[in-house]
């Protein structure tokens, strides 16, 4: 059995990495894999996600097969997996029995993918924040020392995130029924990205199995483009997105004794600008000034965390 790495680190510099590791960031969408050669980027592949709490263990295995069918082949050293929902080293262990059969006696890491965040962004202490369809943050001090903050999932928290946007678009739209009142530049976006045509429709809809945390997630941009049209009631849900990004950071990195860094990353991290202010001022308030938004995927993390890796 491939057991996976517990993920304690040396401080070993990232360009020490050599022979053919494939890194996988496995969200609640896709699997993105990175093949490298020596540390170097070869091949850089998608398929669907092998998440087992999105997916099917079956559908989780077929997407695996898919991905290595594109990127594997030859002799793997290793495979580094960073993926949501890793909370136990049981949960670790099942991603990487799926991994096994694609890469006969590599070693096999399966950590939390906030772990790629951090080291994508060229830090091996510090504390990184995922702001994507869920949330989470996840820090690392000189001690070796760990903190997870969130990461609960999108019935217990994932607050920031662009399910708990998606889903605020939902009831903000309800509420105004409710009030009485005409649905607004909001709702009407909603109902139309939807296909329903009066608020009362979204109630059945989001309870519909045909709908998930991905599907509400992807209405967290109605909620952008919103904001940045000016719309108060957006701009207020995106800034208290922010905010509550920052509370997680904060949370993790009072833990570590820690004042930095803290990484930013994940598609609405990533990607919206007045999230990212909302963010920074958050942990201005507390002292902490800096802040990083990732500048490149967290799957480009690998080599650093693998070359941190002890023997």
């Amino acid at each position: 059995m491939n057991n996976p790495d517990s993920g304690q680190h040396s401080h070993a510099r990232p360009e020490a990495v050599s022979g053919t590791v494939i890194g996988l960031d496995i969200g609640g969408t896709k699997t993105r894999g990175v093949r490298f050669e020596n540390g170097t980027p070869v091949r850089d592949e998608n398929a669907g996600s092998s998440n087992v709490q999105n997916v099917s263990r079956e559908q989780a295995a077929a997407n695996l097969a898919e991905l290595f069918g594109k990127i594997g082949g030859g002799h793997v050293d290793q495979v580094y997996a960073g993926a949501g929902g890793i909370d136990t080293d049981q949960d670790a262990q099942a991603l990487a029995d799926l991994i096994a059969p694609h890469a006969p006696g590599a070693r096999i890491t399966v950590v939390h993918d906030s772990r790629l965040l951090l080291a994508a962004g060229g830090a091996s202490t510090g504390v990184a924040v995922i702001a994507g369809t869920g949330s989470a943050a996840w820090g690392r001090n000189d001690a070796g020392e760990e903190a997870r903050a969130g990461g609960w999932g999108y019935l217990l928290g994932d607050e920031g995130s662009g399910y708990w946007l998606g889903r605020e678009a939902v009831r903000h739209s309800l509420r105004r029924m409710n009030q009485g009142l005409e649905p607004d530049r909001l709702s009407r976006a909603l109902l139309e990205s939807v296909g329903v045509d009066e608020p009362g429709k979204l109630i059945a809809l989001f309870h519909s199995p045909d709908t998930g945390r991905r599907y509400w997630a992807q209405q967290a941009r109605l909620v952008v483009e919103a904001a940045d049209a000016g719309d108060e009631t957006c701009r207020a849900l995106v800034d208290q997105a922010g905010g509550d990004l920052a509370d997680l950071a904060e949370q993790a990195i009072r833990q570590l004794g820690l004042d930095g860094p803290v990484i930013l990353g994940s598609g609405l991290g990533m990607n919206v600008r007045r999230l990212q202010e909302a963010f920074k001022a958050k942990l201005a308030e507390g002292g902490i000034t800096d802040v990083r938004i990732l500048q490149q995927d967290p799957v480009f993390g690998v080599p650093r965390l693998v070359a941190e890796q002890r023997p």
